[in-house]
């Protein structure tokens, strides 16, 4: 799962879930916050990871994921799709393991609801 197809994520994505990105408001308030750290000379992964926890991204992200009617179907769709015994990969952009995702928090709610 990706946000927007591009590149070789062309022929290899076979499916996109718009409703599980992260919501406009709280990504623009994230880069916006991101970049501030980043002016006052922190390194990028650190200031991801502070931007994420000013902001409570993960909370946010959470209650998205749980009060937005298409959060929801998507959730259970893909919940279904794990019980059926399919296979599912979530494609990360993150260049690091150190710069906190949103698909690890999707990862770990559909973990929840199985």
């Amino acid at each position: 799962m990706v946000r927007r197809l591009t590149g070789s994520f062309r022929t290899t994505i076979d499916t996109t879930y718009p409703a599980l990105d992260t919501p406009p408001d709280l990504l623009e308030g994230f880069k916006q916050c991101h970049e501030d750290f980043k002016m006052r000379g922190m390194y990028d992964d650190g200031a991801h990871n502070a931007a994420w926890d000013k902001i409570g991204f993960e909370d946010r992200y959470l209650t998205h994921l749980t009060e937005a009617a298409d959060a929801q179907e998507a959730v259970a769709e893909l919940t279904n799709r794990l019980r059926d015994g399919e296979r599912l990969v979530f494609v990360c952009f993150e260049n690091t393991d150190q710069k906190r995702c949103h698909r690890t928090l999707l990862k770990e709610h559909i973990t929840e609801q199985l």
